[in-house]
């Protein structure tokens, strides 16, 4: 017996945006298999033209990639469609956005037991 899930990103609605803090109106979130508790998993976020995330730092790996539009580091690397990002544990950054972003992004902790 197969345990799947399907989830259909382009008619499910995302919610408010707060892994970082407070919410932010302006990026919202679509968890795919991230878990609240454990901080772990995938998720899609979308970021109004404008937007701009809270500097935070990272307790697990971060990886995305950028699906539509593009995102700007704050080193002012800028990210398109098809670019591959991986931020280790303990890495400090924000990212801001002119046109609008969509990413697909999973927190996760290598080396840990599934």
């Amino acid at each position: 017996m197969t345990s799947r899930k399907i989830v259909c990103t382009r008619s499910t609605d995302f919610e408010p945006y707060d892994l970082d803090g407070p919410l932010q109106p302006e990026i919202s979130l679509l968890r795919l298999s991230y878990d609240a508790e454990t901080r772990e998993g995938s998720y899609m976020m979308r970021m109004q033209p404008g937007a701009k995330t809270i500097t935070h730092a990272h307790k697990r790996r971060e990886e995305y990639i950028i699906l539509e539009g593009s995102l700007i580091e704050d080193d002012g690397t800028v990210l398109t469609p098809g670019n591959y990002v991986i931020y280790e544990a303990g890495t400090r950054h924000c990212s801001r956005t002119e046109e609008g972003c969509l990413l697909l992004a999973i927190d996760w902790s290598p080396g840990a037991k599934i």
